[in-house]
């Protein structure tokens, strides 16, 4: 049999970001707190500050989610607002040009409601001098007319709640970072955490999947959900055609193999990346913007997208002088490290 995957697997599976092939994510995402999988220790605590702006009847606290792409800030913002029972406004930071963009939301808000900002860390200045007052006072100053006729006005809000969500929490200004109430950091998901997920997203999608072929999707998945979510479907596509439309573990081991993810979840782009630095570069250092050049590929991708992930795996290492890989990422490509006299260990 000839089945043309040609589509599938120029998809793009390792970018956290969000992609025209997630159009359908959102009808898999959890709408409870008891429905959402992994980030235990953020649940525990979010669960006791939820319950006790209920009893008090006020609003929560205003929340700052930080962490890598993909994790699920946003599903988790919206978990909050179904738990407090209240509607929510999603905007991001590069969307809100303005003061008035962001004073109109404002004041578009009921009591209570949440103000969702995602990669809150792009807000320009002079709309981050907005938010301040909005955040301690619920209360806006605004300019009205020009030069020595120009007026203040200030505006009161309802009580609402801010939930920021960004994957540079550095680069919150000091001022902002400190009015928000409560800071989680949601962490990367481990392999059996993954799978529960990945196990839930196949019956919603009317799928048939063992527990080994979500097993084995997980542990390729680099600890993300939405990447997770991603290769479910594209392994849904191969059992379809070779498998009865079960997901097995063999199902999934031939999906991802045929998209040449291997069984760490590295991608052609993570083994280029780690093959220039050995077979270019002696094994490092070499700086972020020689590699990218080296490989084809943009900084700012390698630094946000790959790096973390061989970084935390411990395939690769930052110093001062630039990029290293390690004996592991040598032992993965099969390398012998003989005479590489500037490998890290």
């Amino acid at each position: 049999m000839s089945i043309d995957f040609s589509q599938d697997m120029q998809a793009p599976l390792i970018t956290p970001g969000l992609t025209p092939a997630d159009e359908h994510e959102i009808s898999l995402r959890p709408k409870r707190l008891y429905e959402y999988n992994g980030q235990d220790k953020v649940k525990e605590n979010l669960s006791v500050y939820i319950e006790a702006a209920r009893r008090r009847n006020e609003s929560l606290d205003h929340v700052l989610l930080y962490g890598p792409p993909g994790l699920g800030k946003t599903t988790l913002a919206g978990v909050i607002a179904n738990e407090m029972g209240v509607n929510i406004r999603i905007t991001s930071g590069p969307a809100i040009e303005k003061a008035g963009d962001l004073a109109a939301l404002l004041t578009n808000l009921g009591e209570g409601d949440i103000l969702f900002i995602d990669e809150i860390h792009r807000l320009n200045t002079a709309v981050e001098e907005i938010l301040y007052p909005a955040m301690e006072d619920f209360a806006i100053d605004i300019i009205v007319g020009k030069g020595p006729s120009a007026n203040s006005i200030r505006l009161d809000l309802p009580r609402f709640t801010l939930i920021g969500a960004t994957t540079r929490a550095g680069q919150l200004s000091a001022p902002l970072r400190d009015r928000f109430g409560v800071t989680f950091r949601l962490e990367l998901y481990t392999p059996q955490e993954l799978s529960r997920i990945i196990t839930r997203s196949a019956n919603l999608m009317g799928m048939e999947i063992q527990a080994e072929g979500a097993m084995e999707i997980a542990s390729r998945s680099r600890g993300t959900p939405r990447i997770a979510n991603r290769m479910l479907r594209r392994v849904r596509d191969f059992a379809q055609i070779f498998y009865e439309g079960v997901i097995t573990k063999d199902a999934a081991d031939h999906a991802l193999s045929r998209l040449e993810v291997d069984h760490l979840g590295l991608d052609p782009t993570d083994r280029r990346m780690l093959g220039a630095i050995i077979h270019n570069y002696g094994g490092g250092p070499v700086g972020l913007e020689t590699l990218a050049a080296t490989i084809g590929e943009e900084a700012i991708t390698l630094e946000d997208v790959y790096e973390p992930y061989l970084m935390q795996i411990g395939f690769l290492t930052r110093t001062p002088r630039g990029r290293c890989v390690t004996r592991l990422a040598y032992d993965h490509l099969h390398i012998p490290t003989e005479g590489n006299e500037q490998l890290t260990f």
